[in-house]
């Protein structure tokens, strides 16, 4: 099998196209090219009037081997024309059943329901090691009830909510499913092979840039629930860890103390919680886990027309159905030595309320598989700095957070509406009383006000001056009516919990810190990663044997 990488068609190409130009690339007929698949599509749209799509392709050819040195001697600096890896993952052990056999086996324990922990989870369970999923929230289906009420009444449920519950906070989001984490043994793909299998879209696993949307990340983490549990798993719901029991001796993992006092006992526990397990963090650093405080951003999602972030981006092939709604990323290096940058953007969706603490507003972007909301809306946050902007004790980052967020509660009444300004009135420096042709989609609702209010004043000051140069960028993006809503404070995790090359704590043996909230992910996509290596290392652990690398 060949791949074939950088094949560009236009726009509008008829479907034969593709099949022309992979023979013309390899400069065979027809006949010799046997079948092919799409590995990847992509767009260019540099020429906003002339974007074409970009394809990576595998083919089975007639004599591959012929093929490749002729094409190799023809174009020897042409990189363009390579055989294909094997992007299959195979578990590092196959003696599963057999050590769950064992008398006095304790079943490892995986902390946390998100893309990392059900990941986790369903490696360790398809081979065999029958683990057990524990969840502080509610299933996905109940959650979804509970997540509603704050939208639609103001009702939150700290347990059960954006943050907190089966399939974490990603369930609802934009269900981004790419990242530029480095991947030479192909766990992504393993990752996005699962979703497929699980009822998310096949295009998942060709497109650039591609997502699933809330809805169907909901029936899909319902069916990896389901396959766990067939494969000798099992979930447990309101089952909130308040304490590790550790070894007086050695500090090493004897199981976890849940909320009502029950103690769960394992020697291997996957520590797979978000970003927003707090509590938690804290009593981890009551424990003595190490930890680090690192770098996170806060800032505001803001909104946009979709109609002009596709106008802006694509030109006249606005609208073409294979572009779908227009993305875009944006980075701005301010003057106060501070790094601006969109996150977490979504296209043809809405704004929704994330806070998982009473008292508190937090914002975060959510859309659904069809993209087709009247809004875009993104992210636009500023670098943020442990013993520079908070001290660097691993939950100052919190503290942090929490006050910012407590500032955004009052500034917004007090009910969980959010604060919101209009972008001509932020760059003026003066407070919004009232709002223009951009209607904002964030629920309960919004509160006009001035955003400076509850926002670091150097935050402020990198956001006014970032915004004009993004609409250089992207004509229309400091547009006045533009609507911004606070505050975002939840792009990552504020501490990282430090692992060894065998997945575990630096000094606490047998708790593998994993994902988001211990730091080493940033998204679905690579959660679901480190979800396979956390599985991976307790395997290898379990079976005496060293874990793969990569």
């Amino acid at each position: 099998m060949l791949r074939l990488t950088e094949l560009r068609l236009p726009l509008d190409h008829a479907p034969e196209a593709l099949e022309q130009a992979i023979c013309a690339r390899l400069g065979i007929s027809p006949a010799e090219l046997e079948h092919f698949s799409v590995f990847r599509r992509g767009h260019d749209a540099r020429r906003r009037n002339a974007i074409c799509l970009v394809y990576a392709v595998d083919c089975a050819v007639r004599d591959e081997g012929a093929v490749l040195a002729r094409y190799r001697s023809e174009h020897p600096r042409d990189s363009h024309v390579q055989p294909a890896p094997d992007m299959r993952w195979t578990p590092p052990i196959t003696n599963g059943p057999a050590l769950a056999g064992q008398p006095g086996y304790q079943r490892p324990v995986v902390v946390g329901a998100g893309p990392c922990g059900f990941m986790t989870a369903l490696v360790l369970a398809r081979m065999g090691l029958r683990p057990i999923l524990l969840e502080r929230g509610k299933v996905v289906r109940e959650r979804t009830v509970d997540t509603f009420a704050l939208w639609r009444r103001s009702v939150l449920t700290p347990e059960s909510n954006v943050q907190f519950g089966e399939g974490g906070a990603g369930t609802f989001s934009d269900g981004k499913l790419y990242s530029q984490v480095r991947d030479p043994r192909f766990l992504g793909r393993k990752v996005l092979e699962e979703f497929v299998k699980a009822g998310a879209p096949e295009d998942i696993l060709y497109l650039a840039h591609p997502h699933i949307g809330t809805f169907r990340l909901v029936s899909m983490v319902e069916h990896i629930r389901a396959e766990i549990e067939q494969a000798g798993g099992e979930y447990r719901f309101g089952a909130r860890v308040d304490d590790l029991v550790l070894d007086p001796a050695t500090r090493r993992v004897r199981g976890v103390r849940l909320a009502g006092g029950e103690v769960v006992e394992s020697a291997h526990v996957v520590l797979a919680i978000g970003h927003s397990a707090r509590d938690t963090f804290g009593m981890l650093h009551t424990q003595g886990v190490e930890m680090q405080a690192k770098p996170f951003s806060m800032g505001v999602r803001i909104e946009h027309p979709q109609s002009v972030i596709d106008l802006a981006q694509f030109g006249s092939c606005a609208g073409n159905s294979l572009l779908g709604a227009a993305e875009y990323r944006l980075v701005h290096h301010a003057s106060n030595g501070r790094g601006v940058y969109s996150f977490c953007m979504c296209p043809g969706g809405t704004v929704v309320a994330a806070t998982s603490e009473e008292g508190r507003v937090v914002t975060n972007g959510m859309s659904q598989y069809s993209r087709a909301e009247r809004n875009a809306n993104s992210g636009i946050v500023v670098e943020l700095r442990p013993g520079e902007d908070y001290p660097a004790d691993p939950l100052a980052g919190i503290a942090f957070q929490r006050h910012w967020e407590r500032q955004a509660f009052l500034a917004g009444g007090g009910d969980y509406r959010a604060p919101a300004q209009r972008v001509g009135d932020f760059l003026a420096g003066r407070a919004s009383t009232g709002l223009g042709a951009v209607v904002p989609s964030y629920r309960p609702g919004v509160t006009p006000t001035d955003l400076a209010t509850c926002l670091p004043g150097f935050v402020v000051d990198a956001l006014r001056e970032a915004l004009p140069r993004f609409d250089r960028k992207l004509k229309g993006y400091a547009m006045e009516d533009a609507v911004m809503t606070g505050v975002e404070t939840r792009t990552s995790s504020p501490l990282r919990i430090p692992r060894g090359a065998d997945g575990q704590s630096v000094n606490t043996p047998g708790l593998y810190p994993a994902g988001e909230g211990a730091g080493y992910a940033g998204g679905i996509l690579s959660a679901g990663m480190d979800g396979i290596r956390a599985a991976e290392a307790v395997a290898c652990d379990m079976a005496g044997l060293a874990q793969p690398q990569g």
